[in-house]
């Protein structure tokens, strides 16, 4: 079965062969499994999103989604010291060791719309250059054919905008200065909501937007705040991709806890949740609620089991994901983050090999 009819299946919440996957890596522990794979390294275009994964890596894991990305998400991983991105937001790396070797976070430090006075002399970065777009273009002229090919436009609103601003600053704006925060909000929706619809002309299969307002057991801002800023332009974000192509497929990501504003994602037309955060959310629990209205994408813990975990336990959870929130079709399964660098290899392969391993009809 070809990659992109066995994702088209499942998100028709049928059973294809086996359960589609897909998994992204940080820049280190992708440079680890391409030795260990003996790969050549000669396909060097990048799906940047903050990872590591070239499409040569993707192609030969057998993975079934093919990233592209155009946003501020492109920032992260850049040089390997201080620099400042095309929005004005300054980074520097955090080194941190594994068993596995030295990796590096990358961090912001400058927020350049800190000042409220600021803003109206701000010009953001222009999404109508055609060079962002050369990567999908290549990307589905070379692999429409076989791959479910996804147009990647996270951070789509809040995470640029407290960027931007400052995280402590933008959570306060939301409550005592709500018009400033609109203005902040503008400037990276409208930026995204460009790229996906050229995205979407383009002819990408799916959309994945999203921003991270979970939190580990609660939400970042309260469900009635996330109604008022946040519902009205994604739900807008969502109609106007679908005016372009009906058949677009719209994925949102956020980590943590989301469970309250589940229902109004459904509501203003959300086909894909992802990342389904299992130390936050029950996988389980969200199938039975939801699974005959939503699709999800993730589900494998990064927090625990990959890292920590041993094999036998990645391998029961993956049986256990497949059996549960997979039952039916309905998920694309994979880990709920980049494959970190603390992550066992063993782990990383009992992961790749239970899920190609196990068809659907043995379930």
């Amino acid at each position: 079965m070809k990659p992109r009819d066995r994702v088209l299946m499942a998100l028709n919440h049928e059973e294809p062969d086996r359960c589609p996957m897909q998994v992204s890596f940080t820049p280190e522990f992708a440079a680890r499994l391409e030795k260990e794979m003996k790969l050549g390294g000669e396909d060097k275009i990048h799906n940047p999103h903050g990872g590591g994964n070239t499409y040569e890596l993707e192609r030969t894991l057998g993975q079934d989604l093919l990233l592209t990305s155009v946003g501020w998400a492109n920032s992260y991983y850049q040089e390997a010291k201080e620099y400042v991105d095309e929005w004005g937001i300054g980074w520097r790396s955090a080194e941190y060791e594994t068993p596995f070797g030295v990796g590096r976070y990358t961090e912001m430090n400058i927020h350049p719309l800190a000042e409220d006075d600021t803003i109206d002399s701000y010009q953001a970065p222009d999404p109508n250059r055609p060079e962002l777009y050369n990567e999908a273009e290549w990307m589905l002229k070379t692999f429409k054919d076989e791959y479910w090919i996804v147009g990647v436009t996270v951070t789509t609103m809040f995470e640029t905008a407290w960027a931007l601003r400052g995280y402590e600053r933008m959570l306060t704006d939301f409550a005592l200065k709500p018009d400033l925060a609109e203005r902040l909000l503008d400037i990276p929706y409208q930026y995204h909501l460009t790229a996906a619809k050229k995205l979407t002309q383009m002819g990408v299969d799916m959309i994945w937007l999203g921003d991270d307002v979970g939190a580990q057991h609660a939400m970042i801002i309260s469900p009635k705040m996330w109604r008022k800023f946040f519902k009205p332009r994604m739900a807008n974000f969502i109609s106007e991709l679908k005016s372009i192509n009906p058949q677009v497929k719209v994925a949102y990501h956020s980590d943590g806890v989301v469970n309250p504003i589940i229902p109004d994602l459904i509501e203003i037309g959300l086909d894909v949740l992802n990342p389904i955060q299992p130390a936050s959310m029950d996988p389980a629990k969200l199938k039975q609620e939801f699974g005959d209205k939503l699709c999800f994408w993730g589900s494998i813990d990064e927090q625990h089991t990959l890292p920590f975990g041993s094999a036998a336990d990645v391998t029961s959870e993956v049986q256990t994901r497949l059996k549960t929130i997979g039952k039916n079709g309905g998920l694309i399964i994979g880990p709920t983050h980049h494959v970190q660098l603390d992550t066992p290899m063993e782990n990383f392969w009992a992961m790749v090999n239970t899920i190609q391993q196990t068809p659907y009809s043995t379930l």
